[in-house]
């Protein structure tokens, strides 16, 4: 039986595309107090399906592929320039295919513009009104208004007419900026991109007898299986460690490892690997936000994703891949003293002009991984880190930076960073890692 809170966020996600909604509508619709409602409507909004724009309110939008991430839908535009809708409302949950700058005259601007895209532009009514006919939404800049036969077609055409205080090379920054911020969060594999989803899962019941778990064992060749209640929710692990010794007929309940750990779709498939390596566990139930099995996660789905993800090409930088990339090795003569050079760039300074420290942190944890690679196949996971900022370090200067291995074994490594600028030590960082093993 779905909870309330589910039954509200089915309801929701039934809603025409582009309807408005309110706290108060949903808590009449639904019957349930106006925080349940809020509740679930801004659960709707964190799972990608609801948007909340100023001025506007809550509309229900197209819920986004995860390849689709990088297209921009108009009402994350309208929230991205603090924009005022002044038309064309009910088609905001459109996505846009590109960004139009009409910085020219009207014929050659036309020439550029069609349907799904975004017109930036002034204050040129003309301009307005045949982007709209082309199919088109349009971004006015500079605070200004449009004419209301405008108004009037972008409403007839749903399509919308957004109005912003901000000039065009700002507007164009801020969408692009976004743009790029969606292109980070698509490389970044989560949980539910790679579960084995429920249907394929095998779990056993609580009142099952281990006889049923000799069975699956058989069936499967797996050894490891998650517990369900009769609502479907997660109560236990069981694994053949537990199994050990008892009477086919003894209920899984009684011998299976309670309160196990578990991870939700959102988790990032990083972070499961570590978790994976830190408790030693080799399958993850997948829970949802009630608990109820979702599927389940392996260690060689985990690495095997992670293996994909340094395969693909990089569309958006974040700030680490940014710092990484300007390494430079140069070999010593054997591994053990390569040395990484490193040229302190002003996005890698802090408000002082000199590095700051969580970049010098990220350098030093990329020169102990890349050594420890050439032992182990493999990444690594800091358990903990000693740094010593010895010297202040200034943007331009270019720093050696020269990992020595003190002890590498199966699952540890254990690893001194010394950092030079022009032969003197203006760092130092000692570090103990756990090893996640590919094979």
């Amino acid at each position: 039986m779905a909870t309330k809170h589910e039954q509200i966020l089915h309801y929701i996600d039934e809603l025409p595309i582009g309807e408005k909604i309110s706290v108060r509508q949903i808590a009449k619709a639904m019957n349930v107090s106006e925080g349940t409602a809020y509740r679930a409507i801004k659960e709707a909004e964190n799972k990608g399906y609801v948007s909340t724009i100023e001025r506007v309110g809550t509309i229900r939008i197209e819920r986004k592929k995860k390849e689709n991430i990088e297209k921009l839908t108009y009402a994350e535009v309208v929230n991205i320039v603090d924009g005022q809708v002044l038309g064309g409302r009910t088609g905001l949950h459109k996505t846009l295919n590109k960004f139009v700058i009409g910085a020219m005259k009207l014929e050659a601007m036309m020439r550029y513009t069609g349907a799904g895209n975004l017109l930036i532009v002034g204050n040129r009514d003309k301009a307005h009104e045949q982007a709209l006919r082309a199919g088109a939404a349009v971004l006015i800049t500079g605070g200004f208004d449009t004419e209301e036969q405008v108004k009037k077609l972008a409403d007839e055409l749903q399509l919308p007419i957004i109005s912003t205080s901000y000039d065009t090379f700002t507007v164009a920054t801020m969408i692009n900026r976004a743009i790029y911020d969606q292109l980070i969060k698509k490389e970044i594999i989560l949980v539910e991109d790679i579960l084995t989803p429920l249907a394929d899962t095998v779990y056993l019941k609580t009142d099952d007898k281990v006889a049923d778990w000799f069975r699956w064992k058989e069936e499967t060749e797996h050894s490891r299986f998650p517990v369900v209640d009769r609502n479907m929710k997660v109560q236990g692990m069981v694994t053949s460690k537990d199994i050990m010794g008892d009477d086919p007929e003894t209920p899984i309940e009684k011998i299976m490892t309670r309160q196990p750990m578990t991870v939700g779709g959102k988790t990032s498939v990083a972070s499961s690997a570590h978790m994976m390596v830190w408790e030693g566990i080799e399958v993850l139930p997948v829970v949802d936000d009630s608990n109820k099995l979702q599927g389940m996660i392996s260690r060689q789905d985990v690495l095997k994703a992670l293996q994909m993800i340094q395969r693909q090409p990089q569309v958006g930088e974040t700030l680490d891949d940014t710092v990484t990339s300007q390494m430079i090795i140069s070999r010593g003569k054997s591994k053990e003293e390569d040395i990484f050079r490193c040229t302190v760039t002003p996005q890698m300074t802090n408000h002082l002009g000199t590095i700051s420290y969580g970049v010098f942190t990220t350098l030093v944890t990329e020169a102990a991984n890349r050594v420890l690679r050439g032992y182990k196949k493999g990444d690594l996971v800091v358990e903990n880190m000693t740094i010593y900022f010895i010297k202040p370090v200034q943007i331009d200067s270019v720093l050696e930076i020269t990992p020595k291995i003190l002890e590498v074994g199966r699952k540890f490594g254990k690893v001194d960073v010394e950092v030079y600028k022009e032969g003197v030590l203006v760092g130092k960082a000692m570090m103990m890692c756990q090893l996640i093993d590919r094979h």
